[in-house]
Formats: structure tokens, C-alpha cells, sequence
């Protein structure tokens, strides 16, 4: 088990840019590959992206491709999402996670979840 914290979120304008962090403890970090899911408000979680454990495989939502990037960093035991191009419907809370299969999209494959981290994008 790992314990995920999250930070990075804030208020920004619509294109603009932040990035979110995710600090792990308490696990092997890189027996995990890790995601980004998000939630807005009245909406179901849905994820953003996913990275391997060795950072070299990663998958995103067709929402955010082109303008999101997932990275990590094994001897930080950290996980980042660079938000580039953000607009008003990346509105939401941010969860990182971690799960314990090679890669995964669905958020039953994930096993750790941290508090989340506020995004608001101003129009």
C-alpha cells in the first residue's frame, strides 16, 4: 500500500498552464504504475492518463492527448501531469492513484488513491 499526495491545483485562465504533482510514501513507487483520474462536480470520476512503472508507456483520455503529459520520477517517488492549453471543462478534482498492474485506465485497476487537488479554470 502507498499513500498519495497531491498538489499543484489552482485557479488559472483558460490557456493556461499548471502542474500537478504526486508524492508516494510507504511502497515501492516503482512497482506501480501510476494515473491521473478527475471528477467534476455532478460528473463521474473519469480518467486522464497513465504511466507505467518504468515511465516508459503512457495512455491518455482523448479529452486531454495533445495538451496533458504524465511523467515520473523513481527516485522522488513522485508522479507529475503538465496541463497545458487548460479550458473551462478541465474544471474538476484531480486523484492520483496507483495500481499494481503494468498500465491501467479503469479506476477499479487502481488499488491507492490520494485526497485530490483542486483545478478551476477560469473562461
Amino acid at each position: 500500500q502507498v499513500q498519495l499526495v497531491e498538489s499543484g491545483g489552482g485557479l488559472v485562465q483558460a490557456g493556461g498552464s499548471l502542474r500537478l504533482s504526486c508524492a508516494a510514501s510507504g511502497g515501492t513507487f516503482g512497482n506501480y504504475a501510476m494515473g491521473w483520474f478527475r471528477q467534476a462536480p455532478g460528473k463521474e470520476r473519469e480518467f486522464v492518463a497513465t504511466i507505467n512503472w518504468s515511465g516508459g508507456n503512457t495512455w491518455y483520455a482523448d479529452s486531454v492527448k495533445g495538451r496533458f503529459t504524465i511523467s515520473r520520477d523513481n527516485v522522488k517517488n513522485t508522479v507529475y501531469l503538465q496541463m497545458k492549453s487548460l479550458k473551462p471543462e478541465d474544471t474538476a478534482l484531480y486523484y492520483c492513484a496507483a495500481s499494481r498492474l503494468w498500465i491501467a485506465v479503469r479506476g477499479d485497476e487502481y488499488v491507492d488513491w490520494g485526497q485530490g487537488t483542486q483545478v478551476t479554470v477560469s473562461s
